[in-house]
């Protein structure tokens, strides 16, 4: 009987340290004790799954799919231990990575990551935020925070919340600039946009008296990749912006910003998701945290 789950964790641990030699003494076997069970297993699939060099090792394609797979396997394994040894309650543990926006992060994920901990004591999360998109399964993340629109892709989604947008500038910008009192007046105003292609060029605005939406253009001397980019010029007292709310919505609640043109608003959300590789056995430790984030968002 061959030790299927053993290679597993043997090329696992190799492909995660980039080294036959860093997986070698992790496992306290030689170099090349490692490397010829990955050419084992190799064999037996058919196909190469590295690609050796004197320095590291690169996976190949197949290698990075056969390391998703093969990440989850043994995750469903130590999650199958841990009910038996729990009595049969199914107890989410091990190293969780999560990846957010900053300004999502930094007012949902940060906040609660000791409530999570507090429940659940055997996870260890690992949370990186940043405005970047991320490949998840290259950069082996287990769970993605996302607004806007989603793009299609093969991973699963589960909708958190959703947020309204909102025109805001700081009192102070308003102090010199003035107050808009409709849409038009924007044209004499610095207003801070996207640096991104987004499904609608401008910003739309309702009439109060017709219902009618129109789209307004927009321009001024500020573009920013992220919502924490434009809610900081705004903070700065550099224009006016336009966000998901709750980028500002502490903001607001402190007077440092101000929410303007609400009789115009169209009332369009933002929504939020948590996007995962999914399938029918989902790693106790991922549902955990999406049910937790579901919960008090």
């Amino acid at each position: 009987m061959d030790n299927r789950a053993g290679e597993m964790q043997v090329f696992v641990l190799a492909a995660e340290l980039r080294s036959f030699s860093a997986a070698g003494r992790k496992l306290k076997l030689s170099p090349s004790a490692v490397s010829k069970l990955v050419t084992r297993l190799e064999d037996r699939l058919g196909t190469r799954l590295v690609v050796r060099s004197t320095r590291t090792l690169q996976l190949t394609p197949e290698g990075e799919t056969y390391l998703a797979r093969a990440q989850r396997i043994l995750a469903e394994i130590a999650d199958t231990e841990a009910v038996v040894a729990g009595g049969g309650r199914m107890l989410p543990r091990g190293p969780l990575s999560i990846n957010a926006s900053v300004g999502f992060g930094e007012r949902y994920i940060l906040p609660m990551s000791g409530e999570f901990l507090a429940l659940f004591p055997d996870v260890q999360l690992d949370v990186t935020l940043t405005d970047d998109t991320v490949d998840l399964i290259r950069e082996r993340v287990d769970i993605a925070i996302r607004h806007g629109s989603l793009r299609s892709s093969s991973l699963m989604a589960r909708k958190l919340g959703q947020s309204p947008q909102v025109v805001i500038a700081s009192p102070a910008y308003l102090a010199r600039a003035g107050m808009p009192a409709e849409p038009q007046d924007l044209a004499g105003h610095n207003c801070i946009n996207f640096n991104f292609l987004r499904s609608i060029e401008g910003w739309p605005f309702r009439d109060p008296q017709t219902g009618t939406v129109d789209v307004r253009p927009v321009s001024g001397s500020l573009k920013g990749s992220s919502g924490s980019i434009i809610r900081q010029f705004c903070l700065d007292g550099l224009g006016i912006g336009r966000v998901g709310r709750f980028h500002v919505e502490p903001d607001i609640e402190a007077g440092r910003l101000v929410p303007i043109l609400e009789d115009y608003n169209p009332g369009d959300i933002e929504e939020i998701h948590a996007l995962y590789a999914g399938h029918e056995h989902l790693a106790v430790r991922i549902r955990a945290f999406i049910d937790f984030l579901a919960a008090r968002l």
